[in-house]
């Protein structure tokens, strides 16, 4: 079965720490793929920006640990960065200021995937469609 959403860095993180978090259809479509065992993409990229949330101390967890977490966690599958997902950020110019936040929007794209995000400039810019 093939992923139909990519959780963005935070939402990620969110689904690490703090669930609770999460808007009622953001928790209503995770809980659904877990129940039904679909797996959820997530960027490559957000492992990069998660890495450094931790090395910097914004994000209080070990980075073994979170990513063992991640790495034995079978629903979620990881989007590695290609030659057509750098064309797509390329792309964009600078519609979004953030090259992770761009990354994450084309890889979503590439993929044909619904991003669920409360990243309020994903979500204006209209690019793909979000999960709010």
């Amino acid at each position: 079965m093939l992923p139909r959403f990519l959780l963005d860095t935070h939402i990620l993180v969110r689904w690490l720490i703090e669930a609770k978090r999460f808007s009622r259809e953001q928790l209503r479509l995770i809980e659904g793929a877990v129940r039904r065992n679909e797996p959820l993409a997530l960027s490559a990229i957000s492992l990069i920006e998660i890495a450094g949330l931790i090395s910097l101390g914004k994000l209080r967890l070990r980075i073994e640990e979170a990513f063992a977490d991640l790495q034995s966690n079978s629903l979620l599958h990881v989007l590695p960065l290609t030659y057509e997902i750098a064309l797509e950020v390329a792309s964009l110019g600078r519609v979004l200021p953030d090259p992770a936040d761009r990354t994450i929007v084309a890889t979503a794209r590439v993929h044909r995937l619904r991003l669920i995000t409360s990243g309020r400039r994903i979500a204006e810019c209209g690019l793909v469609p979000v999960v709010e």
